[in-house]
């Protein structure tokens, strides 16, 4: 059936038939008996893996930009995922980069995006969180407003985790998006170290402790990822890999990506050691890449362009699979 909506879904433009589709979910969510049925079909066995305290009931997520407001939370974890990451969130609202901004290649299974944290902003995010008791664990992940300066970023990022860290399971600092000029530069040492220590400081001042991972680039090489990795294994508790990667039209995710980010998963497993934990993302759309994440190092993954091409039931199937 997926495959005949996904054929009228790509009549439209990429961001249009998003839009659309949000709204759908949406719809359905609010109904509660349409909720319990989706959960039910959508059934997912569980499997469950412990990090941070949290339980995982299973290890497939959904990687941050598909929920970019927070709208779905009960939609998503109905469908089966065994995480949820929304986001990205900047301190204030921003619209985005100009239209056209989202596109298929639906030849190699791909998305490329160059949206720029289009987002509600901080507090009307943090008002929504509040909202949900979800299911199962859920991320935010932050990023800094287009016009913040790189010597501004680091006040910008622990602004933004003081109004949505304390209400979700866990924060990713997202410093490797391809689509905000400098904002990739904020993974050198010298700002990343800055960043991550006034984000703790802000935890600190928290009732409870959530984990706090960095969500890095797939375009680096082996002598940047061992300056990255130094600092997060000592400032964070896990590490994301990989966002997008970087093109002339903004940043490619789905098939092309997965040889790249799993080769850069490797690497930063051989950096941090066997008990740091990471997530492995860019490019799943099987068990057999799901294996081959975990076998290059990741406790969790996640998937997004897949999610797009394969359909809703993706996330309960491949946790059968498994």
């Amino acid at each position: 059936m997926y495959s005949l909506i996904r054929e009228l879904l790509f009549l439209l433009d990429a961001e249009s038939a998003h839009e659309f589709t949000v709204a759908q979910m949406m719809r359905m969510q609010q109904i509660p008996l349409a909720l319990s049925l989706i959960a039910r079909l959508c059934r997912a066995p569980d499997k469950p893996r412990q990090l941070w305290g949290l339980t995982f009931p299973t290890p497939i997520g959904i990687a941050a930009g598909f929920d970019k407001n927070a709208l779905l939370v009960p939609f998503l974890a109905a469908l089966g995922f065994g995480f949820i990451e929304v986001g990205t969130v900047t301190l204030h609202p921003q619209p985005g980069n100009p239209k056209p901004r989202l596109f298929r290649d639906r030849q190699n299974r791909a998305l490329i995006n160059r949206l720029g944290f289009n987002n509600d902003g901080a507090d009307a995010i943090a008002d929504r969180l509040q909202r949900f008791d979800a299911p199962v664990p859920l991320f935010v992940n932050i990023g800094k407003n287009r016009d913040v300066p790189l010597e501004s970023a680091p006040d910008a990022y622990a602004q933004c985790y003081l109004r949505v860290g304390r209400w979700a399971d866990g924060a990713v600092l997202n410093l490797s998006s391809p689509n905000t000029p400098g904002l990739r530069e904020l993974q050198r040492p010298e700002h990343l170290v800055k960043v991550l220590e006034l984000v703790r400081a802000v935890r600190e001042a928290m009732p409870v402790s959530r984990p706090i991972l960095v969500k890095i680039a797939p375009d680096l090489d082996r002598a940047q990822l061992v300056e990255i990795c130094e600092v997060c294994a000592r400032l964070a508790d896990g590490m994301i890999c990989t966002n997008t990667t970087a093109t002339p039209n903004g940043g490619l995710s789905g098939k092309p990506l997965f040889k790249p980010s799993t080769e850069i998963l490797g690497v930063v497993r051989s950096l941090v050691g066997r008990d740091f934990p990471l997530v492995g993302v860019g490019g799943i759309f099987s068990t057999d890449d799901v294996r081959a994440k975990i076998a290059a190092g990741a406790n969790l993954v996640q998937l997004y362009t897949s999610f797009i091409y394969e359909g809703p039931g993706l996330p309960s199937r491949l946790a059968r699979e498994l």
